[in-house]
């Protein structure tokens, strides 16, 4: 039989715990100043990054970011994404109407 525990006390499981959602929101902006795959890729890393976004599609030429989220984005999301497009030294031009 063995035992989870280490010598030190603390326990432990080799379980992984997933959680998944299927309520996804996808949201269109506009960015200006995509223009290379160079462009497509510093976007998409720095809105990637944010801890709300779990995928990113950013069009070359176009400019437009469409952002995936768990929750559908409000003014405060809105705002982070847009200084992270600025901070990454694009200009966040808003969202695109649906």
């Amino acid at each position: 039989m063995s035992n989870c525990c280490t010598p030190d006390g603390s326990c432990h499981t080799d379980a992984q715990v997933t959680t998944t959602s299927d309520a996804q929101v996808t949201t269109t902006y506009q960015v200006v100043g995509i223009g290379s795959a160079h462009c497509q890729g510093v976007v998409t890393d720095a809105v990637g990054g944010l801890d709300e976004v779990t995928a990113v599609d950013v069009e070359i030429g176009t400019g437009l970011v469409t952002v995936t989220t768990v929750a559908a984005p409000d003014e405060a999301l809105d705002a982070l994404i847009a200084k992270t497009v600025d901070e990454a030294g694009y200009d966040f031009a808003g969202r695109v109407a649906a």
